[in-house]
């Protein structure tokens, strides 16, 4: 399936934002991890342009964005310091009725210098653990299904699966993905298997007779 730059844009937004490990991400996306590693290595690199699948030949510049529509978007992005480039972009578009692609608001917060790499770098996961669990609840997942819904926007659920039985002990659906809705459903779980009166496991050399 091939994706306009902007779409791999704000799947690049989206992986970086997420409390979940990469690989879990990628794997409810549907989205192989050489291909989006390959798009966030030219994203690192190029910035937005690198992320279309073929640069356009030069043209004139018969549609130059005007030095004071610039400098109005420059004043609108250090107010709005939380918005990325494409909603910039539509947030200009909408409050000044004047069109800005965002592929040219990001040339303008690029060339003001308003544009930083990442905090931190993605890093590939391991396809499996060296470690498999052995019995239930030695170890229990956490995870997100994403699920866009037309007309309302992105749902979330959460869901906590205990490893060895694949068993879902505890779930929540909504409209955001925060470290607290992976609490609060934890604590479900808890809930349901008494996790939180459980003895402690025992020592080490006893567990490995």
């Amino acid at each position: 399936m091939r994706r306009s730059a902007s779409e791999k844009m704000e799947l690049i937004d989206l992986v970086e934002r997420t409390d979940l490990p990469v690989r879990v991400t990628l794997r409810q996306l549907g989205i192989p991890p050489s291909t989006f590693y390959g798009w966030y290595k030219r994203y690192l690199g190029g910035g937005f342009d690198a992320l279309h699948d073929k640069l356009p030949p030069p043209r004139p510049r018969w549609n130059k964005v005007p030095e004071k529509v610039r400098a109005e978007v420059i004043d609108l992005a250090l107010k709005k310091t939380e918005l990325s480039a494409r909603e910039l972009a539509c947030h200009f578009t909408d409050e000044r009725r004047y069109f800005l692609s965002e592929s040219s608001v990001y040339r303008i917060l690029k060339a003001a210098d308003l544009i930083t790499s990442p905090a931190y770098v993605l890093l590939s996961a391991s396809d499996r653990f060296q470690h498999p669990t052995k019995r239930v609840n030695e170890m229990w997942q956490t995870d997100f299904t994403y699920l866009r819904v037309i007309g309302w926007g992105w749902y979330y659920l959460s869901t906590v699966m205990d490893d060895f039985s694949r068993f879902i002990l505890a779930y929540k659906l909504g409209p955001t993905m925060a470290t607290t809705d992976v609490t609060e459903t934890l604590d479900e779980a808890l809930a349901l298997t008494g996790g939180a009166e459980r003895p402690s496991p025992p020592p080490a050399e006893t567990a490995e007779r």
